[in-house]
């Protein structure tokens, strides 16, 4: 009796509790927060969940369940337009084994583990690891029908909408891995559409498989399934009665499904590791296609949402068929593969970024999605307690990132998807929801407005054409993001994209617009628009960075680099520099293996004119007395203060075998991708590690634009490194922290993860600086921030985009309430952005706005 009591008081709790809040959420009820993420609410917010919370098949436990799902993330699901819940049911077998009954029994993702295996779930040697043998989650879980998933669907659709007044849509899940749930379908009944070895040999679904002949009745084929269906025939057959009759909104691809049969390698159907088979790309992408296509057929109206694979578009071409372009044409209603998880389990930030904004480099229309790993309800992890140690950085540096689409405009996700809320033992601590939030909601507010410093001019369409046209280059097309992906791993701060068809639209029409940051760009194609659009921007005042092989640049290219190609040798290498290096206590080495098949071809590319004042040698490799110049830069009084610098670039990684590329060992081999950094400076874009040795990982850095202050976000593996920071109008000073100035840098240690504004440069020598954030006491003031320790100092302020001059107001050493001490200040120079300038300041600065 007592527990029924504490049972209906819960429940009459929790009714309570939701219809107040449900009351408060009303669309009659005025918004009183007037900042609504600075204009940048979420289209939608998705909560990713299995069935595990829902341990007991009962409607009141249920809707106790969905209720506390939508209050825990309240807080954020108040910025957005509408809420989704993607449900991981199973395996996505659910969809294939659907008979269009809802008394059919349901196989669910009751596992933590892989049940999948030899072994049956619960058995064997206790040494056997989770991908070897599966456990049940917990003691004699809740079995479950089609028809309780469609109760459950409803469930959530009615606490979602009580509790938030938004609408509410239910995703379904289709992974073609071993994960998650048993599969009786895929690997034994149906092995014939296995192909991809992600997780041992033939354990994926291939999307273009076809299906041997089944006599059993399925929803879409009550009579059985004819021989040689293929499976994107039955697949979205089956999907277009499940998605309707179940109250589905929407359909997820998981873990590469639609893009080739590798989403995890770095190899596939055309690299093996050691050549490309080109011949084999035509037919693949026609497989790829046809799967699209045959899916719409049947399935014709569902939203679909993907995954996509763990690499990058130009990667995912080379190495799997895998032709970007075309599904994005396709359309099929979809939404682009988000940032992969991959960062959380490995630290490969390089390769997340690198995949995220080659994605988006082009679009289908102007949606996309960022996804966060809270929790794995599969593999005994939560991320964000776990893997990341409750540190921000897989949320500040995705979320740094931003698209320039081909009218000039700054686009940011539209989607924002959590996986999971839930953890493996179906638990939902309300821990992470609280946590996570706020950074979530920080890094929004803080999200870029403008290019960032550096602004990555994506061959989208460039990949495309080459791979079908020219397919001798496909090298070229795998080493140009896996050559970005160990830059940005060794601290080069890429954080902007845009296509090369956007950039010539943008310039076309706004030529200033790129005026404060630096281009960063492949060799364009002799004679292409791409080519005379750079020249023209260089000869214009432009900043460029180009980086790769120089084989097919014209004539014309090659003068504006001062370049000529020579005979192309690989193999090992003495490299030498001009360029100061990274402070170590142990030097780099200055060794370093250019392998051709990893690096788009040997190095043929020499300075052709030694004597030309203009130009600076600034790294050269050289093998048995053949030198090539592999780094330098050129300017021309003429251009109006351009410059452009010449990167050829080694990978400095190889296959051996493994999912992933191998980076070269640090303390044997120099780092190619190094020098993608290093060069920068000649910019005036300066960030240098202080470390012990060469085997301490460099971090990760964004510097993002945002309403007109500049965003440093970062990842330190390991945290004995120290920062030093000099940009083009001077030394960066980190809102709430102080700086012990080195040389004109300024010099910190950072935490695991950090995210901090700069709305300050100066220029100053040496000396302790301080900056904090602090109260004016004056009417209608927003922000007052102080800098402390100046001597001498040039100050250039960044206040927000909306603040006049008129609206500025600056004091050298006095206080509340200024009545003495205003300082004078003048408009920066324009080519540093919007900015003001006060000079020969000593002691105390104060400006608010």
């Amino acid at each position: 009796m007592r527990t029924q009591l504490l049972t209906l008081l819960c429940v009459l709790s929790l009714a309570i509790f939701s219809f107040t809040y449900s009351d408060l959420s009303s669309t009659d009820t005025p918004n009183l927060d007037n900042s609504t993420l600075r204009g940048k609410p979420f289209n939608n917010v998705t909560l990713e969940m299995s069935l595990k919370p829902f341990k007991k098949n009962d409607k009141v436990y249920i809707q106790q369940v969905a209720t506390e799902l939508f209050t825990q993330w309240s807080s954020l699901l108040r910025h957005t337009d509408t809420v989704s819940v993607m449900l991981w049911t199973s395996d996505g077998s659910e969809i294939l084994d659907y008979k269009g009954e809802m008394s059919q029994p349901l196989e669910w993702a009751r596992y933590m583990g892989n049940p999948n295996t030899d072994h049956e779930v619960g058995s064997g040697p206790k040494e056997l690891s989770l991908h070897e043998r599966a456990y049940l989650y917990m003691d004699n879980p809740p079995t479950f029908s089609y028809g309780d998933l469609k109760a459950i669907i409803q469930a959530l659709k009615e606490a979602g909408k009580r509790i938030t007044g938004k609408p509410i849509r239910i995703g379904a899940t289709f992974d073609p891995g071993p994960e998650f749930a048993k599969s009786e379908f895929k690997y034994k009944k149906h092995p014939e559409i296995l192909g991809g070895n992600a997780m041992g040999h033939k354990s994926f679904v291939s999307c273009y498989s076809t299906i041997n002949v089944d006599n059993q009745a399925y929803a879409g084929f009550p009579k059985g399934i004819p021989a040689n269906t293929p499976f994107g025939t039955f697949f979205g057959r089956q999907s277009q009665h499940f998605l309707t009759d179940l109250g589905y909104d929407f359909i997820w691809f998981s873990n590469g499904f639609g893009f080739g049969v590798e989403g995890w390698s770095s190899t596939g159907a055309i690299f093996n590791g050691k050549a490309f088979a080109p011949e084999k790309l035509a037919n693949t992408r026609a497989l790829i296609a046809n799967f699209w296509n045959l899916f719409r057929k049947e399935c014709p109206g569902f939203q679909i949402q993907t995954r996509g694979t763990n690499l990058s578009t130009g990667a995912d071409l080379a190495r799997d068929g895998v032709d970007l372009k075309q599904i994005y044409s396709g359309k099929y209603n979809m939404l682009p593969p988000p940032n992969s998880p991959w960062a959380a389990l490995d630290g490969d930030f390089g390769l997340e970024l690198v995949g995220y904004m080659s994605r988006m480099a082009e679009l289908p229309d102007e949606r996309y999605l960022f996804r966060y790993y809270t929790h794995d309800p599969w593999w005994v992890n939560s991320p964000w307690l776990d893997r990341y140690g409750q540190e921000p950085h897989d949320i500040y540096l995705p979320m740094a990132v931003a698209r320039i689409n081909a009218k000039g405009e700054i686009r940011l996700p539209t989607h924002l998807n959590f996986l999971t809320a839930d953890n493996t033992y179906g638990e939902m601590p309300a821990q992470v929801p609280d946590e996570v939030t706020p950074h979530i909601l920080k890094a929004r507010y803080d999200s870029p407005t403008a290019p960032g410093p550096l602004v990555w001019v994506y061959p989208f369409d460039e990949y495309h054409n080459w791979a079908y046209k020219q397919p001798d280059r496909l090298p070229e097309i795998y080493y140009g993001d896996w050559l970005i992906r160990q830059a940005i791993n060794n601290g080069f701060p890429l954080n902007t994209i845009t296509s090369t068809g956007s950039l010539l639209k943008v310039l076309a029409s706004k030529p200033t617009y790129f005026k404060e940051s630096i281009l960063v760009s492949i060799v364009p194609e002799a004679n292409s628009p791409l080519e005379k659009t750079l020249i023209d921007f260089v000869q214009n005042g432009g900043k460029l960075l180009v980086y790769g092989p120089a084989d097919h640049t014209s004539a014309t290219f090659q003068n504006l680099l001062n370049l000529q190609n020579t005979s192309a040798i690989d193999g090992d290498f003495q490299v030498s520099s001009t360029i100061l290096f990274d402070e170590l206590t142990k030097k780099y080495p200055d060794k370093i293996i250019h392998n051709a098949l990893f690096s788009g071809g040997g190095i043929a590319t020499q300075v052709k004119n030694k004597a030309d004042v203009g130009t600076n040698v600034l790294a050269k490799m050289t093998q048995a007395g053949n030198s090539r110049d592999v780094v330098w830069v050129r300017e021309k009084p003429e251009w109006k203060g351009g410059k452009v610098a010449y990167v050829r670039g080694t990978n400095s990684s190889k296959f051996t075998g493994g999912k992933l590329l191998t980076p070269d060992d640090p303390e044997q081999l120099f780092t190619g991708p190094l020098l993608m950094r290093y060069v920068l400076k000649e910019f005036g874009l300066d960030y240098r590690i202080d470390k012990r040795n060469p085997s301490v990982k460099n971090p990760v850095l964004t510097i993002s634009r945002g309403s007109n202050g500049f965003f440093f976000s970062g990842y330190c593996p390991n945290t004995t490194i120290t920062h030093r920071f000099k940009l083009p109008q001077g030394t960066p000073i980190l809102t709430g922290y102080e700086t012990e100035l080195a040389n004109g840098y300024s010099v910190y240690t950072m935490p695991k993860a950090w995210h901090r504004e700069s709305r300050f440069f100066i220029d100053q020598a040496d000396g302790i600086v301080s900056c904090q954030e602090m109260t004016s006491g004056v009417a209608r003031m927003k922000r007052c921030v102080r800098l402390t320790g100046l001597k001498n100092a040039t100050v250039r302020i960044y206040p927000d985009d909306n603040v006049t001059e008129q609206g500025l107001h600056v004091y050298t050493n006095a206080g509340y309430p200024w009545k003495k001490g205003a300082t004078a200040f003048k408009p920066g120079d324009q080519k540093y952005g919007k900015h003001y300038v006060v000079e020969n300041v000593t002691g105390d600065l104060v400006a608010f706005w």
